[in-house]
């Protein structure tokens, strides 16, 4: 499981959907200890014996540090949990020791990558070779510089330890491209400030599909089970 901003009862309700319960879950990763990420992570930790990993510098940012299965986890060094690879992959964000993840099983590999102000050389690198990319398109530029955030936020939002907007995701789908990425879905995107519509046009422009081609992951909806498959890029 990746984060978890929701109570307990919450976190039971979005499994049942997807056909699965808590006792399923082999451990935790936590991205970064901003609430909608991290809020959840203890009492689902002591109510279920849940492991969970994360960055020291997540941990001490950490509101309920009260975290009985805490394994800390080195931002640059790959961990293994059962037959998974996972690569954490460092960036730019308004947090104290933040990584998203890349996650192998066998030949396939499949990127996450959420909460980032900007895109380094270092993530490129480390997304390379996925087959499958769920990618941050936040906000659009325009819909940001008009929308109802106060300057500060929206100057916050916008900045290089923000949040990715439609353009900067779509250029890192461009980069990617040559790698055999086969497939990227949409992600935290916000209600205020940006559409479905122009994050999957902004995403199948560069990745020269239709844009109902690109499935946005909805906050309150979630989303089903995926298949990542090996892309057939050369």
């Amino acid at each position: 499981m990746l984060d978890c901003g929701f109570s307990v009862r919450q976190v039971q309700q979005r499994l049942a959907r997807l056909g699965r319960v808590p006792a399923d879950i082999d451990a935790l990763l936590v991205t970064h200890e901003h609430s909608d990420h991290a809020s959840g992570a203890g009492a689902i930790a002591r109510r279920h014996g849940i492991r969970v990993f994360m960055t020291p510098g997540t941990y001490a940012g950490c509101r309920d540090q009260d975290i009985p299965t805490l394994n800390m986890l080195n931002c640059h060094a790959p961990l293994e949990i059962g037959d998974l690879r996972i690569e954490p992959v460092p960036v730019p964000h308004d947090a104290r020791e933040p990584c998203q993840f890349v996650f192998e099983a066998g030949n396939l590999r499949l990127g996450v990558l959420t909460d980032a102000g900007h895109v380094t050389r270092h993530m490129l690198n480390a997304y390379e070779g996925c087959d499958t990319l769920m990618l941050e398109c936040n906000h659009d530029l325009e819909m940001l510089a008009r929308g109802p955030y106060p300057p500060a936020l929206r100057q916050r939002v916008g900045g290089d330890l923000g949040h990715l907007n439609n353009a900067q995701a779509a250029k890192m789908v461009d980069d990617l491209r040559g790698g055999g990425l086969g497939r990227v879905l949409a992600a935290h995107v916000s209600e205020k400030n940006n559409t479905h519509a122009l994050a999957r046009a902004a995403l199948a422009a560069s990745f020269d599909c239709d844009p109902e081609e690109i499935e946005v992951v909805a906050q309150d909806a979630g989303i089903a089970w995926q298949a990542v498959a090996a892309s057939q890029m050369a």
